[in-house]
């Protein structure tokens, strides 16, 4: 360590630690109150090989008997989960180191686990939509062990139960991890139906407030979104974000905004469409073509083209 390093450490440590003490939101630092974000993300690689089993290996246990493995491994992640939960009620306030806090996340781990059948179920049906909508998928096996897509929509259906459940911090920091790995966004909040398939899916947002309904197919860069968020404490709890009925495919790159749009069933929406009003049932949209230029690479001679569309398209302009 440098002389002057060296003889100045004392004194910036002590500027630091007197800087934490001035209470802000991010001065929090009882490290052993607070969730464990690592431990989260180990919860989440245990609840998918639950949901996937035999597709996601753990080398942790080396026990052959299919049923006492799985069965070590729900009493594993459901211990973890549960001290999780207790860890995010005393952080988040209102809830103190008690007994009573205690049981409250017993019971709700126990009731997340109860409902892992029915999204298991749920899952099915976003698989098969995902080898129905893809072409390019060999398998369902394919589908499980290698989409990023199916990924980010398993995470959000665990967290989903979780915020029903009104665990907090947990079911946003599991999307938030997914989101990370694929750069598809749903919030643990949103509302989504059976048979949901996303296409590649990067840049795809999906806000907290969103329904969505069964068989929508949705595709890289959507945005399914709030408008203007400037007054924020009066929409916080208010309804921000779009409906999207059944049946409704969105192409890349479109946008559809505010609480009080709805996208109409058997709809299909075109890519790069900006939308913040209702399109009826039965629709298709899509912008406008521009107009297309088309130059040799002399680029001595310009020869414009105008791409023609079905008048059966409902145009956004």
């Amino acid at each position: 360590m440098g002389k002057i390093i060296e003889k100045e450490i004392k004194s910036i440590v002590d500027g630091i630690l007197e800087d934490y003490r001035t209470e802000r939101a991010i001065d929090k630092i009882d490290m052993f109150k607070q969730p464990d974000k690592e431990e989260i993300v180990k919860i989440i690689s245990g609840l998918v090989q639950i949901v996937y089993p035999g597709y996601y290996f753990d080398t942790t246990y080396k026990i052959y008997n299919v049923d006492h493995k799985m069965s070590v491994k729900v009493e594993d992640v459901i211990y973890h989960l549960n001290r999780q939960i207790e860890l995010a009620l005393q952080f988040t306030g209102g809830h103190g180191d008690t007994e009573e806090t205690e049981e409250k996340a017993g019971w709700t781990a126990v009731e997340f686990f109860r409902r892992i059948p029915a999204v298991r179920a749920v899952l099915e049906t976003d698989v098969q939509a995902a080898f129905e909508g893809d072409p390019a998928a060999k398998s369902r096996e394919e589908i499980i062990m290698a989409y990023p897509g199916l990924y980010a929509i398993t995470v959000y259906r665990l967290a989903h139960e979780l915020f029903l459940l009104k665990v907090p911090l947990i079911p946003r920091i599991m999307t938030e991890h997914a989101h990370s790995l694929t750069g598809i966004d749903i919030h643990p909040g949103a509302a989504v139906g059976k048979y949901f398939c996303i296409d590649h899916g990067t840049g795809i947002v999906v806000g907290e407030t969103a329904v969505i309904g069964d068989h929508v197919k949705i595709y890289q860069g959507v945005t399914i979104g709030a408008l203007s968020t400037r007054n924020v404490e009066k929409m916080r709890n208010a309804r921000r974000h779009p409906t999207i009925e059944d049946n409704v495919t969105i192409y890349a790159g479109a946008s559809i905004l505010g609480g009080e749009t709805i996208i109409g069933e058997n709809t299909v929406i075109g890519g790069s469409v900006f939308i913040t009003s209702s399109i009826p049932a039965d629709t298709k949209v899509n912008m406008k073509n521009p107009e297309l230029k088309f130059r040799p690479n002399s680029g001595n001679e310009l020869k414009v083209q105008e791409c023609s569309q079905s008048e059966e398209w409902y145009y956004v302009i």
